[in-house]
């Protein structure tokens, strides 16, 4: 029996939809090319012939200076450290508000909800929180960096929509077992919320993991600075400063110093959000959509 033939509005619209998919696929995979091509090439060839296969052109001078910094390591193990020690917080923080959110029967669920819908669109900004988080004691400390941004609106909406999708009667169930709150929650629920909790761990690994804003600000020790200030300090450094146009010489070569780190510092960079992120994938597509649908 031959297969039914689908109209043709409809084969106009998957090719509408698969040839948008592949260009913006494309706009994704051209830049990192590039910017992994340009990252071993000479910095002067780059400029004026562009991108070249010609494998002499090619360096691996600019990984040299970047590892042969002490501080990259450093701001490596920072890093690690920081993105680690906030996503366990974060998630931790989240599902556990999550939990009574989603429950019909909370007592002043309204209220709790509609504060936490506020502070979604109004802060204190920057200088209330710089002098709640120095009056803390927190300045030059982990918790400057991960307590602030712990708790997360968005993600606990998404939890907790999570939660709302799971039948009532699991619960029902292991009332009649005799399992408290707490048993249910660990024992039962948190297991079959591996989706959610990895989509939640990933968000929040990789908005740690690019964040420099609040080291910068609240971090003065370099030996605490995480990794994208390190690589933001590298660049400015190697930046030509407006006194020394004197020095032509010296202006060229500062200036393709800083070329040469440019791309490679982005590849460094995302090399651990590359490799974490296919092990992550099984459950994102899983955590996104259960739950964005219900009967």
């Amino acid at each position: 029996m031959r297969a039914r033939r689908k109209p043709f509005a409809d084969q106009v619209f998957y090719f509408i939809g698969y040839f948008l998919l592949g260009m913006f696929t494309l706009a994704i995979i051209i830049p990192i090319f590039y910017v992994l091509v340009a990252s071993f090439m000479d910095p002067t060839v780059l400029q004026n012939k562009g991108i070249t296969f010609d494998f002499s052109k090619w360096s691996t001078d600019a990984y040299r200076r970047v590892f042969e910094n002490r501080m990259i390591w450093v701001g490596f193990r920072n890093s690690i450290i920081y993105s680690v020690s906030f996503t366990i917080v974060s998630v931790g923080v989240t599902v556990l508000a999550a939990y009574p959110m989603s429950k019909k029967d909370l007592v002043g669920k309204k209220i709790f909800n509609t504060f936490f819908i506020i502070t979604m669109f109004f802060g204190g900004g920057l200088v209330p929180t710089y002098l709640l988080i120095s009056n803390l004691n927190m300045l030059d400390s982990i918790w400057a960096i991960i307590l602030p941004n712990a708790f997360n609106v968005w993600n606990m909406i998404l939890a907790r929509t999570y939660y709302q999708s799971i039948p009532a009667e699991l619960r029902e169930a292991s009332s009649m077992d005799g399992a408290s709150e707490i048993v249910h929650f660990f024992k039962i629920l948190f297991p079959i919320c591996k989706p959610i909790i990895a989509v939640l761990a990933l968000y929040q690994f990789v908005g740690m993991w690019n964040s420099y804003f609040d080291p910068m600000i609240y971090l003065n020790n370099a030996e605490m600075q995480p990794l994208q200030l390190v690589l933001r300090s590298i660049l400015i450094q190697n930046t030509p400063e407006p006194g020394m146009i004197a020095d032509i010489e010296g202006l060229a070569e500062m200036a393709k110093i800083a070329e040469l780190l440019k791309y490679s510092t982005i590849v460094v960079s995302s090399i651990p959000l590359l490799i974490m992120y296919p092990f992550f994938q099984k459950y994102f597509d899983k955590g996104i959509m259960v739950g964005s649908v219900k009967g």
